[in-house]
């Protein structure tokens, strides 16, 4: 990475990290990057789908979980062992000042797996349901712009991480959307 931009990665890392700290983000930060806290948005996902749509909804649930494993996989296991980026809290140039109430994780920084899935699942419902629910994106993006932030916040990624995690999770998103549209015309013109 060239270091002027490596340099402004470490400098928003710090301001993020340091320079945003409060009580309330220490205290909600922790929880929203923890898959758990979101169990009852998951399960809502689940059941809206399958009451509203049925059949239907069964293959969108279908694919979001293909889509989520897709961008899984390929964030953790794949990009990140061959870039191998260690994680702000295992870098000596930021360790020493670093806020990590998390602890540091296991695996390296680059992309952000959180925010690899999170984008991924926000542009594949936002573009499966967005005809019919206008207000989803807002939500979407929200919802997952507030767990690649707080990977941030709570010391374990840096921006660009997140940023490139959200740009890959999103294209992942944006495919199985279209591959949804292919399967499915019939749910886009109703």
């Amino acid at each position: 990475m060239p270091e002027h931009l490596l340099q402004l990665d470490r400098f928003l890392f710090h301001f993020v990290n340091h320079d945003l700290s409060n009580p309330f983000f220490d205290w909600i930060m922790p929880w929203l990057r923890n898959p758990k806290f979101w169990i009852p948005l998951y399960a809502f996902i689940l059941g809206f789908s399958i009451w509203k749509y049925k059949k239907q909804g069964i293959i969108i649930i279908l694919l979001l979980v293909a889509t989520v494993g897709v961008a899984d996989f390929t964030s953790a296991t794949l990009i990140k062992n061959v870039v191998k980026r260690v994680r702000p809290c295992n870098d000596p140039a930021v360790k020493p000042t670093d806020i990590n109430p998390v602890g540091c994780g296991t695996g390296y920084s680059f992309p952000s797996t959180h925010a690899t899935d999170h984008f991924a699942m926000a542009l594949f419902l936002i573009l499966v349901y967005c005809k019919k629910w206008r207000w989803i994106w807002f939500w979407a993006i929200l919802w997952a712009g507030l767990v690649s932030f707080a990977q941030v916040y709570v010391g374990v990624h840096y921006p660009i991480d997140v940023t490139a995690g959200a740009i890959y999770g999103s294209l992942i998103g944006i495919g199985f959307a279209l591959l949804h549209k292919k399967l499915q015309p019939a749910f886009y013109t109703t």
